[in-house]
């Protein structure tokens, strides 16, 4: 046990009962501040006290994929940062990629609040933000000007995760996306296209073949310079769909699959009355992560990895909270792997905690590298 699960989180979840998106806020509002300080004395001090504190080092736990080194498997899901104001500091915090976003092509503000709820009982969230955000232009104008895109110092790969508007008529998704690519393709080392939140009206039929192709041909039409692009799927389409999703992108050569978003089930969930609100959770809209999608988004994962031989990456994501979470994703077969409501839970050494425990179990099954583990335990049950 640290200080964050001892003494700060208790005191945010149970004696200040603090609205998490104002925590949420106030955190990277933070980051933002120690990022912009980084040059300054102070601000140096407290970027080397974050290394020292949350960085855990392995070149066994290091791998390249689309010609980037992820320095280890670790991630930042997209949704806690969707405008990049701690997009110079992921690293510090021991993360081995970040993706920011989701990023759509207009700014917008999103539902109406409140929209984010922790789910303790279940160590889940419930969110319906909606894909509240600047714009990519205003991410664009950030990035730009960040010291590390200008003295060219970014040490991990940036993913940036784009959303439709919600203005934007459905038949029109694709040159919206489209629009956001453009302006971002230059600044992002993968990029995600994001089809599966359930906060945005009509955006999840945008899984459906015929419409995804739309989006995606116009991106790889738009994309000249080949940067990597993924889908993120939802962990509510049935297998068939998923497969389907898969000849997708191996017909449009994308570079991989997201697994798995947050899901709109509310049957593995032990509350029932979300305290928020005094409504029946199974009333309340908007999508559940964290440990009640683990299973699911694992499943996905090893359905993906037996259908392509393991040839098309995957970034696993859902319900990680312990290196055994993660062990379990990678040795389904995912390259990589992200967490976000788990680091809310958990907290800052997390991801430390993780990475030893992944480097522990490297070596109780006597493997030189992490990519050695990917997809073990899927390839042992097709055998």
């Amino acid at each position: 046990m640290d200080i964050y699960q001892r003494a700060l989180r208790p005191l945010l979840f149970n004696v200040l009962k603090t609205d998490p998106e104002v925590a949420h806020n106030q955190s990277l509002g933070l980051l933002e501040k120690i990022d912009q300080s980084r040059r300054s004395p102070a601000g140096k001090w407290l970027v080397d006290q974050c290394r020292n504190s949350f960085v855990y080092a392995d070149p066994r736990l290091s791998q390249t994929l689309w010609g980037l080194n992820f320095p280890n498997p670790m991630g930042l899901a997209a949704g806690f940062d969707k405008n990049g104001q701690g997009a110079g500091l992921w690293s510090d915090l021991g993360f081995g990629f970040a993706e920011m976003g989701t990023v759509t092509a207009q700014g917008q503000p999103g539902n109406p609040k409140p929209r984010l709820f922790r789910l303790p009982e279940d160590q889940a969230a419930l969110n319906r933000m909606g894909f509240n955000n600047g714009g990519s232009e205003q991410l664009q104008k950030r990035l730009e000007n960040h010291p590390h895109t200008v003295n060219k110092t970014w040490n991990y790969p940036l993913g940036i995760n784009l959303g439709k508007s919600k203005v934007t008529p459905l038949e029109d998704a694709a040159a919206d996306y489209q629009l956001s690519f453009e302006r971002l393709k230059a600044l992002g080392d993968y990029f995600v296209i994001n089809v599966s939140s359930p906060n945005t009206p009509g955006l999840r039929s945008l899984q459906a073949t015929d419409e995804l192709a739309k989006i995606l041909d116009a991106l790889q039409t738009a994309n000249v310079q080949r940067k990597p692009l993924v889908v993120k799927i939802a962990p509510d389409l049935a297998d068939e769909d998923v497969l389907a999703v898969v000849n997708l992108a191996q017909q449009f050569e994308l570079s991989g699959l997201i697994a798995t978003n947050t899901t709109i089930r509310r049957d593995a969930l032990t509350v029932q009355t979300l305290e928020a609100t005094g409504n029946p959770i199974a009333n309340e809209p908007g999508g559940i992560s964290g440990a009640p999608v683990r299973q699911r988004s694992t499943e996905v994962i090893r359905l993906i990895y037996e259908a392509t031989g393991g040839q098309l990456p995957i970034i696993g994501v859902g319900g990680i909270f312990t290196a055994e979470d993660a062990w379990e994703k990678i040795t389904a077969g995912a390259t990589l792997v992200q967490v976000y409501t788990g680091w809310i839970y958990e907290g800052p050494w997390m991801v430390k905690r993780i990475l030893q425990g992944l480097a522990e179990r490297l070596e109780s099954k006597n493997l030189v590298t992490i990519s050695e583990a990917i997809g073990i335990d899927t390839a042992v049950a097709l055998k």
